[in-house]
């Protein structure tokens, strides 16, 4: 018999490599194996470029172009990503053998890989433009592009996407991610020189509402709660339309914990794993300095979504956790005390076969491997 077509995710994140590897078992994705490498990783193009500006500043809106949030292009000089400097960057063979290693213990069988930028690295905005010639939509959109990018237009990859527009204007609705051509060269680098073919680079955004919220059109909200910090997407009709971001994370959590009960914060780490795997109930009051935050930006970020005109009358239906942190108890109950809609973390697994006798690991790594699930699943 031929063998079977099998997927793999792989997702290079601030706490470690996370891979997933799905075979084609009659049309469905099927589980074959996983690997997490667990090691903190400086996964940013500014540790290289001293002077380049972090594209999800806190107080930046990417939202529809307007005045507001346009970075005049004579007001700043835009600042320069050479590939040739990155490719000098000696966390590409460090990236590439911790690769060779995870796959070669994960017992990986496919060479083709996809794999997802770091959402902090990537632009990305919802654009609505007048009706317009086709052939005219590139040029606009990259007009548009070099007004709100610290970044000269030439060093970026812009990819634009219609996207369904609910309003009767006529105007064209398009989703705009836009890349450092040299980060595209950096990780393309490193998966060379681990053995694989990078087949597709995406955003996290697009592997979370693959694994996450599948073909579902509600309005919802990803709240993905990783080591460094906390990503907040609005899905809508299946498409992430917008991301905000707070330097909040995992990491915030075991400080205070350290710092109230008098140990190192890898130790704290290790009680916050096992608080999270029994699901204690916590007072949230230590850690309202976390919580208020994520909760005022999870309010705001609705509010300024659902206010455009385009989205009047729609209603946010739930609100889904990710990422390794989220599983920390106090989070979900926090979140969930100050909203009137449903609250839960996300289960990546629900769309993929498993055996159930590995079901408890499985879930328990859930949050974890949403971005590097979503990436496999991008071929079913």
């Amino acid at each position: 018999m031929a063998k079977s077509k099998s997927y793999l995710g792989v997702d290079i994140g601030a706490h470690g490599l996370k891979i997933v590897e799905l075979k084609n078992t009659k049309n469905r994705p099927q589980l074959w194996t996983y690997g997490v490498f667990s090691k903190k990783l400086d996964i940013h193009l500014e540790s290289q470029e001293k002077d380049v500006t972090d594209l999800s500043k806190e107080d930046n809106k990417y939202q529809v172009p307007n005045r507001q949030n346009r970075v005049k292009e004579n007001s700043e000089k835009k600042k320069v990503l050479s590939p040739s400097i990155l490719l000098q960057d000696s966390r590409i063979d460090d990236y590439a053998q911790m690769l060779k290693y995870l796959l070669k213990k994960s017992k990986v069988e496919t060479k083709h890989a996809s794999s997802s930028l770091p959402v902090s690295q990537v632009f990305h905005t919802v654009m609505n433009l007048p009706k317009v010639e086709e052939k005219m939509i590139p040029s606009i959109v990259r007009s548009e592009v070099a007004k709100m990018v610290p970044y000269n237009v030439d060093d970026m990859q812009i990819i634009p996407q219609k996207i369904a527009n609910s309003s009767n204007t006529g105007n064209i609705s398009l989703l705009v991610t836009a890349a450092p051509k040299a980060l595209i060269t950096f990780y393309s680098t490193i998966f060379q020189r681990a053995g694989l073919e990078l087949m597709e680079l995406e955003t996290e955004a697009f592997a979370l509402t693959r694994s996450l919220v599948g073909h579902d059109n509600a309005v919802s909200m990803i709240v993905d709660v990783g080591a460094e910090r906390t990503n907040f997407f609005i899905i809508d009709n299946s498409t992430p339309m917008t991301y905000r971001s707070l330097r909040i994370g995992g990491n915030d959590l075991d400080k205070i914990m350290a710092s109230s009960l008098g140990f190192e914060e890898k130790e704290a780490g290790k009680i916050k794993m096992s608080l999270s795997a029994t699901n204690s109930h916590i007072a949230p009051d230590l850690f309202l300095s976390i919580l208020d935050p994520i909760v005022k930006e999870i309010k705001y970020s609705f509010d300024l979504y659902l206010r455009q005109n385009i989205n009047q009358g729609k209603r946010p239906e739930k609100i889904i956790l990710s990422g390794g942190a989220s599983l920390f108890p106090v989070i979900k109950d926090y979140i969930a005390s100050q909203f009137d809609i449903k609250v839960f973390i996300g289960n990546p697994w629900a769309r993929v076969m498993h055996q159930d006798g590995i079901k408890k690991i499985l879930d328990n790594l859930g949050p974890r491997m949403a971005v590097s699930i979503g990436l496999a699943l991008r071929n079913f």
